[in-house]
C-alpha cells in the first residue's frame, strides 16, 4: 500500500461529492484503508473519505456493511456514522487508478475522542459489553437484504489455510521457540472452537472489531454520547470473538480478567449469556491475539505494528503458556 496511491485516488473521489473544487485532505490513518479528514473550503465543514485498499473487499461488500449502518441509523439503537452520498446518489464511488478500481466511502464527520487507553477501567468495558450486546441483537433480529454478503472470520479465515490476515508462523518475531510454544495453545484453541460449534445461537454477523478505540464519546458523564466507527472487518464470525476484540493489542495485560468480567456484566444488561458463553472468552482473546500476530507481519505499515511488532510475539507466547496452563479456561 502506498500513501501517494491513496491520496490521488482520494482526491479523484472529491469531484463525485458536492465539495469545494478546492478542499483539502489530511491523513488520520493507515491500516486497512487510508482515512482522510476533508475539510470544505468553503463552509469549513469535516467529514471523513475512507480509501479502501486493494482487493480487500469487493462492491458489494462494502455495499453490506452501509446496509447494516443504514440499519442500525433506522431500527437500532447504536449511534453509528453517517454515508454522505455523491451527487449522483452513490455511496460507493469507484475511481480508476491505472486500470485498478478503487473504491472509496464519504461519511460525515463524528464527534467525540476515543478513551484513553492508558486509562482504561472496568467500567469502560462495562459499557463495551453492553454496547456489544446491543449490536449482536440487532444483528441477529434483522432481515439482512437480499444479495447481502461479508466475508467469515470462521477457522478457515482466521488461522486455517486460507488466513485472511496471512500466517502468524510468518511474523515478526516467531522462530522455531515460540512456535513450539503457540502451536500446541493454537491446537487446542481450535478443538475449543470445534466443541463450541456455529450455529446461529454463537455464530452470526459481528463488528469484528469492536475495541475501546473504535468508539468515540462526545461529552462526560450519564449525558455523553458514543458512536460506533469502523465496521470495515464486520462479518460472520463468533458473536463472543467481539470481547477478543475489545482487548487488542493488549490481551496479555494482567488486568484482562477483571475487564472480561466488567464486559460480560455490561452483556448481560441487554442479552443473555451462557456460562459455556463465558467460559469461550479467553479462548476469543487467543484467537485475536494470533490474528494480530499475522496482521503485523501483513501490515507493516500500520502504526500499532511499527510501535509494536517486536515485542508482539513474545507476549503471545506467554499468553499462550497461561492459555494452555488452565487447559484453555482462563487466562489467570
Amino acid at each position: 500500500m502506498f500513501v501517494s496511491d491513496d491520496v490521488d485516488v482520494a482526491g479523484a473521489a472529491l469531484s463525485e461529492y458536492d465539495l469545494s473544487p478546492a478542499s483539502t485532505l489530511r491523513l488520520l490513518n493507515l491500516s486497512e484503508n487510508a482515512t482522510y479528514e476533508v475539510v470544505d473550503s468553503d463552509t469549513g465543514v469535516r467529514s471523513i473519505l475512507r480509501v479502501h485498499r486493494k482487493g480487500y473487499h469487493r462492491p458489494h461488500e462494502i455495499e453490506s456493511e452501509l446496509d447494516w449502518l443504514a440499519a442500525l441509523q433506522s431500527d437500532g439503537d447504536v449511534t453509528v456514522p453517517v454515508v454522505r452520498p455523491a451527487r449522483d446518489g452513490r455511496r460507493v464511488v469507484t475511481v480508476d487508478q491505472d486500470g485498478v478500481e478503487r473504491y472509496v466511502v464519504h461519511f460525515e464527520m463524528v464527534a467525540g475522542v476515543e478513551p484513553d487507553e492508558k486509562t482504561l477501567a472496568a467500567s469502560d468495558f462495562h459499557t463495551l459489553g453492553q454496547i456489544t450486546a446491543a449490536l449482536h441483537e440487532h444483528s441477529t433480529t434483522w432481515t439482512r437484504p437480499e444479495g447481502f454478503g461479508r466475508f467469515a472470520w470462521d477457522w478457515q479465515h482466521s488461522l486455517g489455510d486460507r488466513p485472511r490476515w496471512g500466517r502468524w508462523q510468518d511474523a515478526t518475531g516467531v522462530g522455531e521457540a515460540e512456535r513450539r510454544v503457540l502451536e500446541p495453545a493454537r491446537d487446542l484453541l481450535r478443538r475449543r472452537l470445534e466443541e463450541y460449534g456455529t450455529g446461529p445461537e454463537v455464530f452470526g454477523l459481528v463488528h469484528a472489531d469492536l475495541r475501546l478505540a473504535n468508539l468515540l464519546v462526545d461529552g462526560d458523564g450519564p449525558d455523553s454520547k458514543i458512536t460506533v466507527i469502523d465496521f470495515d472487518d464486520c462479518g460472520f464470525g463468533w458473536h463472543f470473538y467481539d470481547f477478543g476484540t475489545a482487548v487488542s493489542f493488549f490481551e496479555d495485560d494482567p488486568a484482562v480478567p477483571e475487564w472480561q468480567d466488567a464486559w460480560a456484566t455490561g452483556y448481560r444488561t441487554r442479552r443473555p449469556m451462557s456460562a459455556s458463553d463465558e467460559a469461550m472468552l479467553p479462548s476469543f482473546v487467543l484467537l485475536r491475539r494470533l490474528l494480530l500476530l499475522a496482521w503485523m507481519g501483513s501490515h507493516s505499515h500500520s502504526r500499532e505494528s511499527q510501535a509494536m511488532s517486536i515485542t508482539y510475539a513474545k507476549g503471545s507466547c506467554e499468553l499462550a503458556e497461561r492459555y494452555l496452563g488452565f487447559d484453555g479456561r482462563r487466562l489467570a
